[in-house]
């Protein structure tokens, strides 16, 4: 008897130390949310229906985030978009304000090499924007320094 309860009392502790085994379902490391009815699985996206309000849902994605530090929440006029900014396997989570079919609409993305190296490309252009239009502003001013500075010297015999 004291074996069987010595082994019943190590299995719940393992399932308790263990997240994976508490939390019920996820999609990338996103806790789906229990009772949502999957509209469309792929290996980089899942849309879902919740019968929750907006604002539940929210609060569930806010209280499963909480331990995340690189985590934006951003509120639009037509949706609630979570995004993560660190090396998770999901990028976003977003979540219609608008009921379709009198339940919430949550879409989980997986992050992409398109986006990612789209943000790449875009910040190393943007750099040597930034540094031509120093340059041109500098060779300006340089122009103008030099021809006021040659005026107003007199030249040396």
């Amino acid at each position: 008897m004291k074996k069987k309860a010595f082994l019943m009392g190590t299995f719940w502790l393992f399932i308790a130390m263990i997240p994976g085994f508490a939390i019920a379902e996820d999609f990338l490391g996103v806790p789906l949310i229990p009772g949502a009815k999957t509209v469309l699985k792929t290996k980089k996206r899942i849309e879902m229906l919740s019968p929750l309000q907006h604002d539940k849902v929210v609060e569930f994605y806010k209280k499963a985030f909480k331990n995340l530090k690189d985590i934006r929440i951003r509120d639009w006029p037509e949706s609630t978009y979570i995004e993560d900014d660190s090396n998770n396997p999901w990028h976003s989570v977003t979540i219609s304000k608008k009921q379709h079919q009198g339940m919430t609409s949550i879409v989980i993305v997986k992050d992409n090499w398109t986006w990612i190296m789209g943000t790449l490309i875009l910040r190393f252009i943007g750099v040597f924007v930034v540094l031509l239009c120093l340059f041109a502003g500098m060779s300006i001013y340089g122009a103008i320094l030099f021809r006021t500075t040659k005026k107003a010297i007199p030249a040396k015999k």
